[in-house]
């Protein structure tokens, strides 16, 4: 029996489980995009699958719509892969171990869901397999590695497409009608260090119990980040102990805020104790400093006993902690034209070091261009100043506003003729593929919805069954209502 059989739309949910069986991080999305290609040749339907593995299905409008314009339906296949410590689990193959709570949310006990953005295929392929829903010519876009960049929208070849109307399904927030979105880019810094032999007593230190989340959509909720707490914690023990760093690591995911760092060092044994206590009091001052969002946070200093490792040198120790020190975190503007809309803001979502090279990632956003280009250059400075290289990777641009947008008021209409209140129209900080899209797409009208669901890209996800069920009306009221 299947896990999510009693929950309804039954289709929908259907095709949810299916997807959630094939493994489909981001770079892994070969098996899953074979999967829609399957699906399409079972159905008698036109499709398209391109080198990098984007999926185009096609299908007519029913009776009375065979000339209607035709409507991009579009979404992502790839998912975020998380999970916690304790759990078991390998993205690469194995499927998600879902379950139904009792306040009926879908969640995958201990990993990342992935609803960000499988329900969005669910919704396409249940409208691609109907006989008997009222639709104009379809076209369902489904693009791969979204999470890392907007690989897929940002080669994909628009030609394939010829609708000008694109309802993207990748929002989180039932009710919210999104209008625009922020740009966004990775920036990776990377800094060489050198090492010497060291001799002393291994201590490993790890930070543990963020809540973390989306780094756009969370990124105003006064989240712990566990990367910008371990340079603290390092800086905190520079000035009271005598070490050396081995080894530190946080975050997988420039896009999740990170929830789990850890480093090892080399200590004094006269300074032993000093970075226990100050491990327990570090825990202490920031469960109070967060309060309300983090007062899970747990701060471990593990004794790893005598020990002879490479560490690294003083200055690269240095340089190491400057930056950690340093890397912006959070919002770092807030819009002067759009109430409660974040503007800019970084992300350090990966910090790793290895042999010889010190790494992060960060992802910054902003909705103004320039903004998001003189964050870029304050990372890019910060690691040439200690003798690093910086480079931008997956560069997307915002989606703007369009003031004149006829698919947004057929929209509005038709959430108003469901639920006798007009939804709200909001710019959000989150990046989506509708600013390529549009960027590439001449006379491209867009908007994006979605059901709700929650801490998204964390192993606490959680999808909404009731309201996946609302929106599914939402969207086929607004299809039906879509004939001119």
């Amino acid at each position: 029996m299947a896990v999510l059989e009693n929950c309804s739309p039954s289709r929908v949910f259907h095709y949810f489980e299916e997807i959630c069986g094939i493994p489909h991080g981001s770079g892994n999305t070969q098996a899953i995009s074979d999967y829609l290609v399957d699906f399409a040749k079972d159905n008698g339907l036109e499709y398209v699958q391109d080198h990098l593995g984007n999926v185009v299905i096609y299908k007519n409008g029913t009776a009375g719509y065979e000339q209607s314009p035709t409507v991009i339906l579009q979404g992502h296949m790839d998912m975020v892969c998380e999970k916690r410590a304790d759990v078991a689990h390998d993205f690469l193959k194995d499927g998600l171990n879902l379950s139904v709570t009792e306040d009926g949310y879908v969640t995958a006990n201990g990993t990342t869901l992935g609803g960000d953005d499988g329900i969005a295929v669910a919704y396409g392929l249940a409208l691609l397999e109907s006989q008997d829903i009222p639709h104009p010519p379809l076209e369902v876009l489904i693009t791969v590695d979204e999470e890392i960049g907007l690989l897929g929208a940002f080669d994909f070849d628009c030609s394939v497409l010829k609708g000008r109307r694109l309802i993207n399904l990748d929002s989180e927030a039932e009710g919210s009608l999104w209008v625009s979105c922020a740009g966004g880019m990775g920036g990776y810094s990377r800094i060489p260090v050198k090492r010497v032999a060291g001799e002393g007593e291994g201590i490993r230190v790890r930070i543990l119990g963020l809540t973390g989340g989306h780094s756009g959509a969370e990124i105003d909720k006064n989240r712990a980040n566990s990367n910008i707490l371990m340079g603290r914690m390092l800086y905190e023990m520079k000035k009271q102990a005598d070490f050396a760093i081995i080894s530190l690591d946080g975050g997988t995911k420039d896009n999740a805020i990170t929830r789990e760092s850890e480093f090892q060092v080399l200590a004094a044994p006269e300074d032993v104790l000093k970075i226990q206590q100050l491990a327990q009091k570090f825990q202490t001052d920031l469960r109070k400093e967060y309060a309300g969002t983090d007062e899970g946070i747990t701060i471990s200093a593990e004794l790893l006993g005598h020990m002879e490792k490479e560490v690294l040198h003083p200055v690269s120790g240095e340089k190491v902690i400057f930056f950690l020190m340093n890397m912006p975190y959070g919002i770092r503007k807030m819009s002067g034209s759009i109430p409660g809309l974040v503007e800019t803001s970084s992300n350090p979502g990966i910090v790793a070091l290895h042999k010889d090279e010190f790494e992060s990632v960060s992802s910054v956003r902003s909705s103004v261009g320039s903004a998001k280009d003189a964050l870029s250059d304050k990372l890019e400075y910060l690691t040439e100043f200690l003798g690093g290289e910086y480079e931008i990777q997956g560069a997307y641009p915002a989606w703007e506003y369009r003031e004149d947008s006829p698919l947004r008021d057929k929209m509005v209409a038709a959430y108003k003729a469901l639920y006798k209140e007009e939804p709200k129209v909001v710019a959000i900080h989150a990046g989506l593929e509708c600013g390529l899209f549009y960027e590439k797409m001449e006379g491209l009208d867009c908007v994006s919805i979605g059901p709700n669901m929650k801490d998204i890209h964390t192993c606490e996800e959680l999808l909404d069954i009731a309201s996946v069920e609302r929106v599914w009306k939402y969207l086929l009221k607004a299809l039906e209502d879509l004939k001119d």
